[in-house]
């Protein structure tokens, strides 16, 4: 009996040769169509949504990873995360950000004054995919516990998060 190969970061290619300013996403992240996570998130239309989604590339070596433009509809990635991220945290961050994408595709709100980073549903609803993916690739509680710290989140917001995301906070 066959059993279907699951896609993960090994499968998937990041072309870190790249100057500014943009590109399709598919010249910056091969193989995110054939992610289970991926597909879950856009259904049959993964492939027309990560065809025509834009990466907009900026350059700083003092902070920032991967964020949505809303005006947009544009993944906007550091060039220099891009280059010297760990991988397994560079594919976890496209999945949470591509929630946002079908978020913004669906006309929601991302970036809800009403809420705290934290607090806010469409951050909790996109760092529980990136979560679910995390555990089935294999990392320890610990190693998605580190992967979600962030320098803009307190102690006390991070226990929030953690158990906001189904972790319980021990592994802090």
């Amino acid at each position: 009996m066959q059993t279907k190969k699951s896609y993960g970061p090994s499968d998937i290619w990041i072309n870190k040769d790249l100057e500014l300013p943009s590109y399709p996403f598919t010249k910056v992240f091969k193989g995110f169509d054939r992610v289970e996570a991926v597909r879950r998130i856009f259904g049959t239309r993964t492939h027309q949504v990560l065809s025509r989604l834009r990466v907009l590339l900026y350059s700083s070596r003092w902070g920032g990873y991967l964020w949505i433009d809303d005006k947009k509809g544009a993944l906007v990635v550091n060039l220099h995360y891009l280059k010297t991220g760990r991988k397994k945290y560079v594919y976890l961050d496209v999945i949470h950000e591509l929630v946002h994408i079908k978020q913004h595709m669906d006309g929601r709100a991302l970036f809800d004054e009403r809420y705290g980073y934290v607090d806010r549903p469409t951050e909790i609803e996109a760092y529980k995919e990136a979560v679910k993916e995390a555990d089935k690739i294999g990392m320890s509680r610990k190693e998605i516990v580190d992967y979600l710290k962030v320098e803009w989140v307190n102690s006390s917001d991070f226990k929030r998060l953690l158990k906001a995301v189904g972790l319980n906070g021990k592994d802090t």
